[in-house]
């Protein structure tokens, strides 16, 4: 099946079998290996990426269901080389530990604060619940989604 897509910004033009998930085209394909494998059933919320800025699970979802569409992985975060607020944040709120969630984390807080940019902690914790964190706690996390709106706010820092 020949799959038209763009990727991190970039158009993509694959011939892909149509039972491919997205998570083995990213990672096995092309090279993108900081989406994570892990349960492979829709849970952990490892392997999030955006699909047109909705967080979706690429270990369950076929490749060719981005026909068209646009995918950011981990990769397509940064901004001009930079890290972006929200991974400043979780570097500063020590919001990770292992890093193996940490992808899936830093894009569902993206597709957070697209959403809602100044959320409550009852909706941080509520949005990120999708994504399971072994190390953490979630208390860092839920402290760097907080510094993510100060920082892609410009708000001053408490």
């Amino acid at each position: 099946m020949q799959l038209q897509t763009t990727i991190n910004g970039k158009p993509i033009q694959a011939e892909v079998p149509a039972e491919t998930l997205l998570i083995d085209l990213l990672r096995d394909d092309l090279d993108l290996t900081g989406t994570k494998r892990s349960c492979d059933m829709q849970i952990c919320g490892s392997c999030t990426v955006l699909l047109d800025g909705q967080p979706v699970s690429s270990c369950s979802l076929l490749a060719y269901e981005t026909q068209d569409r646009q995918v950011l992985t981990i990769e397509g975060v940064s901004l001009n080389g930079s890290l972006h607020p929200v991974q400043t944040a979780f570097l500063q709120e020590y919001g990770l530990q292992c890093g193996f969630c940490t992808p899936g984390m830093v894009l569902t807080t993206l597709s957070l604060l697209a959403e809602n940019p100044n959320p409550d902690e009852e909706t941080i914790r509520a949005h990120i619940g999708s994504n399971l964190c072994r190390c953490t706690g979630y208390y860092p996390i839920v402290n760097a989604v907080k510094k993510s709106v100060q920082l892609t706010n410009n708000t001053p820092g408490d």
